[in-house]
């Protein structure tokens, strides 16, 4: 799980969170760390063109079931890259010895998807008025974020910039 935080007002008013909501065991605990810690949740889920749908409904019925504030589901297609198992006509491998899956990027890597999601909830954080964006993710994924670390994390730290200068302003008025 990465968070994203950024200094808060002194409001009384829970702080308010993103959270990227798969529907998968990572994003679920993700989202019930961010409610464990007071936050205020919206989730936001993705139909990116992956072949299953069941995570998606997951998602659905996790945000119910937590009382997210808010739940928005973004249609995007990131078909048009190709190159997933989860997106494209490529079989995903099964009964993989551990050496071969920890060998280069997985077929099911869905390139940028992390980055575009993260971009979403940036968007939506800022409309918010949110402190933190939070992102459950497999360790995989956090490895393929690393080696594209400069372009996925430069507008967030543009983000905090802008929000911590929001912040300052406010506590000096």
């Amino acid at each position: 799980m990465a968070k994203i935080l950024t200094a808060r007002s002194n409001s009384q008013a829970a702080p308010k969170a993103v959270v990227l909501l798969s529907g998968g065991i990572d994003s679920t605990t993700t989202l019930a760390i961010a409610r464990d810690e007071g936050y205020e949740v919206y989730a936001m889920s993705f139909r990116y063109g992956q072949r299953h749908k069941v995570e998606l409904a997951c998602a659905e019925n996790i945000a119910r079931a937590f009382g997210v504030k808010q739940h928005n589901v973004i249609d995007i297609d990131l078909r048009i890259f190709g190159a997933s198992a989860l997106t494209a006509d490529i079989a995903v491998p099964k009964d993989r010895s551990d050496t071969e899956m920890e060998e280069g990027i997985p077929i099911t890597y869905v390139p940028a998807r992390n980055t575009i999601f993260l971009s979403y909830a940036l968007a939506w954080a800022e409309v918010l008025n949110a402190d933190t964006i939070f992102i459950g993710s497999m360790l995989s994924t956090i490895a393929v974020i690393r080696i594209v670390g400069r372009s996925t994390y430069t507008p967030i730290k543009r983000w905090r910039t802008l929000r911590h200068k929001r912040v300052l302003k406010e506590k000096r008025t």
